[in-house]
């Protein structure tokens, strides 16, 4: 695996053919989610960035799977980055209702636990699979945020949506994980599986951006907090 993912066997352009074409799956997120917001009437600014980040992933992990080196990793990494801490922000004050402070502060804590247990896979984990362990907070976080909102009847629907979410990656950051194990058995490898399951993440997490209800903030319940 000298270039990091089994079905590259050299530097070409079109050395990873599946798990460059599968990218497209991020666009068609992209673009449902943007013509459901459209639907939804168009003013959610925050959701729209949302939507934007979701494009860049695809654009950016294109570019990383056909011509590697430091500036595409940028471009693949940078837009997952802030899709995920974004939307975790998002989670806890539009789903929970989290003061902006406290907003800022479960955020914060959430990014350390990323750099954590990314510090922890690194050096416990073989080369192949240590990539994945940042994720594993990722996954962490969308289960937190869905049981705190099982609690709400008026959050069923994008709580659902959550839980469904998180299904689907923890399925999908297994085949991430076991990619560079199979390469022997599956000259393909998992990667490009990856790609589908997590446009149906994103696609999902958009929909409960888009659609969920926003619990009303009060004076009297943020001083409470």
């Amino acid at each position: 695996m000298q270039f990091g993912y089994c079905e590259r066997i050299d530097g070409g352009f079109w050395a990873e053919p599946l798990n460059a074409v599968t990218n497209a799956a991020f666009l068609v997120a992209a673009f449902a989610g943007f013509w459901l917001w459209r639907r939804q009437g168009g003013r959610d600014a925050v959701a729209l960035v949302l939507i934007a980040l979701v494009f860049a992933i695809g654009i950016g992990s294109f570019l990383f799977h056909t011509i590697p080196n430091r500036w595409t990793l940028l471009a693949d990494v940078v837009p997952i980055q802030l899709f995920a801490f974004g939307y975790f922000a998002v989670a806890l004050r539009r789903f929970l209702g989290l003061s902006g402070p406290i907003t800022v502060f479960g955020t914060l804590a959430f990014l350390g636990l990323a750099l954590g247990l990314s510090a922890a896979g690194r050096a416990v984990l073989p080369a192949g699979m240590a990539g994945s362990a940042g994720y594993v907070a990722f996954l962490l976080g969308l289960l937190g945020v869905a049981l705190a909102m099982s609690r709400a009847p008026a959050l069923r629907g994008p709580c659902r949506l959550l839980t469904l979410a998180s299904g689907a990656f923890a399925m999908s950051l297994t085949l991430r994980s076991i990619d560079g194990a199979l390469c022997g058995s599956l000259p393909l490898g998992t990667h490009w599986l990856w790609h589908l399951l997590n446009a149906s993440v994103l696609y999902l997490l958009l929909r409960a951006a888009v659609t969920g209800k926003r619990p009303a903030v009060t004076a009297s319940s943020s001083r409470g907090r």
